[in-house]
């Protein structure tokens, strides 16, 4: 299934109007060893009409493989025979390498390449896929997006919202297709890997309105003939790591707002995910290039803990913004901390939804379904905790078992219209989840549906497949295995008899992401909202804990990290603040009464 699938789409990228011609030359390719490798690879980039695996171009996107380097040799379709350095030599600079990456398939040994987990198969393109960026790619990468922040700065904010405005056009016209990687790589349901490159282009049209509206606030001063401001000006360069489960939408939220403010940014993928990565930052590369504009400024390196270690030490780098475990998180804090640089951390989340008696049962059970289940229970705002008043339990908790049983049999392949529970992004995540069953009942909790691995037939059977799990616990004080995060579709709940309880033991975790409140009680709202009430950076009545909308800042308290990200004033973090006062007397004004005379 897995080859078909992946061939139709190579064909359908290769044969979209805005596709590159990537003339790869042999001495653009470093290293030894794989120097014939190299030249069959260029000779079959060539042939937009294969639907070899070295064809993933997605609008203007190529996958390139191998060493090639984004040089001045790559042309547009429309214009063979115009280098790109020719129309613009005083921006364009050194362009970054493009690297993939083995690391998946090395610590599966199943080959090289990337590992699918929608059929527990490699993507290896041929071997090809057996390297990826090394010190010296980042060292060059860094160097290329600081020249592109010198040229960027000064550009006026609307221009940069023009060009983010075509950028956001281009993207939109390869929805489908990008969605369509998501779901290949990541393994999410292809509606949820369409929403994806939504969020991106949605946070794009965020951020070409800020282009014309962002400034600093004036203040009124109290020497006369004195005028102050907020000036908020570009820091520089900003690191982006993301994570396997949101491949795209993301490095979207820092792209966005860090073009707008004036930066250049350097995106490291997670090394499971890399073929989206690259085919939606060619697609952004090319619209800048068009306007004239390095490609520099959306640089990436596909690389290993090495080049993210050092892209997070390096105090080139102005600004991380980091997406993963709290563990490393911790590391990534203190590494930049260290260097006294800023960073923005997006980390782990044990969400809790609390239902109360008066709520609408229909809507919370629908709403939980989505929010414990969407993306197979690997978002970062998953609801993995459901606190049930004692009045309702019973009844709730067995409507709630049955609509998840319900879902085993749309268990399967992503791109399916019909399939609502995908794969598991790979097996470290399927052991996790069988050693959070195991602990359950260790623990005294009873499973009330689900908790096994899944063996589907067919071309499938290799997959990552586990059933919807709801795990109950007489006492949830006494669980251990529910005050930390599972990044799987396992539901952990428990009863409570007062909203101060159960916001207690909301509070009660260390992380503190997102949460949510069923109630139609205005007062159980509004404490809820309120100084007394959640802990949480994303706080909802009425709503799921996940699919949260670009508009407002993203992010989560506690050991979540602090950041905020996407909507909002989340922008204003981008910038270099600066509080300036003008003199326009031709005396001095001190004050606070301060004379000196």
């Amino acid at each position: 299934m897995t080859a078909p699938l992946l061939g139709r789409a190579a064909q359908r990228l290769a044969n979209a109007s805005a596709v590159r011609a990537m003339k790869s030359h042999n001495q653009h390719a470093r290293g030894g060893g794989h120097g014939s490798r190299r030249q069959q690879s260029s000779k079959q980039s060539k042939d937009s009409a294969s639907v070899h695996w070295s064809v993933w171009a997605v609008g203007a996107a190529v996958l390139l493989i191998g060493g090639y380097s984004l040089s001045s040799t790559e042309t547009h379709l429309g214009s063979p025979d115009v280098p790109i350095a020719s129309k613009a030599p005083q921006v364009l600079g050194p362009q970054p390498k493009v690297w993939t990456v083995d690391e998946i398939a090395k610590h599966k040994k199943r080959g090289q390449g990337v590992f699918l987990a929608i059929d527990g198969k490699v993507f290896d393109v041929d071997g090809y896929l057996d390297e990826h960026a090394s010190l010296q790619d980042l060292e060059e990468t860094i160097v290329a997006a600081r020249a592109a922040y010198k040229t960027w700065r000064h550009v006026a904010p609307p221009k940069r919202g023009e060009i983010l405005r075509q950028m956001r056009g281009a993207l939109a016209e390869r929805i489908e297709d990008l969605g369509d990687l998501v779901s290949l790589e990541m393994g999410k349901i292809r509606s949820e890997g369409k929403g994806e490159v939504q969020e991106f282009v949605d946070v794009m049209d965020f951020g070409v309105g800020l282009s014309r509206s962002f400034a600093g606030n004036v203040v009124p001063s109290e020497r006369e003939r004195h005028f102050i401001t907020e000036v908020p000006n570009p820091l520089g360069v900003v690191g982006c790591v993301t994570a396997f489960n949101f491949p795209v939408a993301v490095y979207g939220w820092n792209l966005s707002l860090a073009l707008i403010t004036g930066n250049a940014t350097i995106w490291k993928p997670a090394p499971s995910t890399p073929l989206v990565a690259i085919a939606t930052n060619k697609i952004l590369v090319s619209v800048l290039e068009a306007n004239g504009m390095p490609g520099a400024l959306s640089s990436i390196v596909c690389g290993g803990g090495d080049v993210g270690g050092k892209l997070v030490s390096d105090k080139r780098v102005d600004l991380v913004s980091f997406t993963g475990s709290e563990a490393r998180g911790r590391l990534v804090g203190m590494e930049v901390a260290g260097r006294f640089g800023k960073s923005l951390l997006e980390l782990g989340g044990n969400n809790a939804a609390i239902v109360l008696p008066d709520a609408n049962l229909p809507l919370a059970l629908r709403t939980i379904l989505f929010s414990a289940l969407g993306t197979s229970g690997q978002r970062c705002t998953s609801t993995r905790r459901l606190f049930v008043h004692s009045s309702i339990s019973k009844s709730f908790l067995e409507s709630l078992a049955s609509g998840y049983a319900s879902t085993f049999n749309r268990m399967g392949n992503p791109l399916d219209p019909n399939t609502l529970i995908g794969p598991l992004h790979n097996p470290d995540v399927v052991k996790k989840f069988q050693d959070a069953v195991n602990e359950v009942e260790a623990q005294g909790g009873k499973i009330l549906v689900g908790g096994k691995v899944r063996k589907l037939e067919g071309e499938l059977s290799g997959g990552n497949y586990v059933e919807p799990t709801i795990a109950f616990f007489e006492d949830a004080s006494k669980a251990e295995v529910m005050r930390r995060e599972t990044f799987a579709p396992i539901l952990f709940a428990s009863t409570f008899e007062t909203l101060e309880e159960a916001i207690e033991v909301n509070n009660s975790v260390d992380q503190g992401l997102s949460s949510t409140l069923f109630t139609r009680d205005m007062s159980s709202a509004f404490h809820w909202i309120g100084p007394s009430g959640s802990d949480c950076g994303i706080v909802n009545v009425n709503g799921s804990t996940s699919g949260a909308e670009i508009g407002a800042p993203f992010g989560g308290n506690k050991s979540t990290g602090w950041g905020r990200e996407s909507g909002g004033d989340a922008w204003k973090q981008y910038c270099r603040w600066s509080s300036c006062t003008l003199n326009w007397s031709d005396e001095l004004g001190l004050a606070q009464g301060v004379k000196f005379e």
